[in-house]
């Protein structure tokens, strides 16, 4: 069998000037292989300005596998990507320098005029303008998370990347960080997709909800259910049902 050649992969366009018509990000046929797995599968994906996409799908589905590829972090691809603006990650750990305090952790690599300025209001929006001059070290886990978004946030990108940002956090501040994530997405208007193996965080947050399968988006739900939402709510409770059946969990547990 012949070997297949990488199409080439248009990066993540900083550089190009965004398109208020179009949508910030289109994918397709995005196909990515680890040696005989295939994990991405010509998958298509369309994301529009300002639409707030979760993404869940079971471990290895290739949920950060598209995250990276959205990002700019993996050439070894094959298909068609184009993110028009910039990009954004917030990881799973918030990767802040140790040996920067927290303001210049944001200011990294920033070159607009007014860095420190902005890194500080950005702080301010998040709750840590108190925290500015402390080491990273200092913070607790949900203030770290805190910082990551800030810094993410300082770039104003067109697209907003979550990798579980929220998963180690306990119950109290994941409340607390969805409702900073809702408030920032509406003061900024990025559009944001969320990894996450969250149904119920999936449902409380996103616009629409989608469930990698078989190296594709296998299910799609839009979620209209006015903000702020309830877990409680008959149309979540509904749709909640639908995603546990797409992941293979029943009632008797997982299939």
């Amino acid at each position: 069998m012949a070997a297949r050649v990488p199409v080439p992969v248009s990066a993540p366009a900083a550089a190009q000037a965004p398109d208020a018509a179009g949508p910030v990000a289109t994918v397709r046929g995005l196909t990515r292989r680890f040696g005989d797995r295939t994990v991405l599968d010509r998958l298509d994906l369309t994301i529009a300005r300002g639409e707030f996409v979760a993404l869940l799908g079971r471990s290895g589905s290739g949920k950060s596998t598209l995250l990276r590829a959205l990002a700019g972090l993996d050439e070894e691809i094959e298909g068609d990507l184009k993110v028009d603006g910039s990009v954004a990650v917030a990881f799973q750990e918030p990767r802040l320098v140790p040996w920067k305090r927290v303001r210049d952790n944001l200011t990294l690599g920033l070159t607009t005029p007014d860095a420190a300025g902005r890194a500080e209001a950005a702080l301010a929006e998040v709750g840590l303008a108190e925290r500015a001059r402390a080491w990273p070290l200092t913070l607790s886990g949900g203030e770290a998370q805190r910082a990551s978004l800030a810094r993410a946030l300082v770039r104003e990108p067109g697209l907003l990347l979550l990798d579980e940002p929220f998963s180690a956090l306990d119950a109290l501040t994941r409340i607390t960080m969805h409702r900073l994530v809702l408030d920032l997405w509406a003061a900024h208007g990025p559009a944001v997709l969320l990894v996450t193996h969250d149904v119920d965080e999936a449902l409380l947050l996103a616009d629409r909800v989608l469930v990698l399968d078989g190296g594709r988006v296998g299910h799609e739900w839009t979620v209209t259910t006015p903000r702020p939402r309830h877990r409680d709510h008959p149309g979540l409770l509904t749709l909640r049902a639908a995603l546990l059946t797409a992941l293979g969990v029943t009632p008797e547990g997982p299939a």
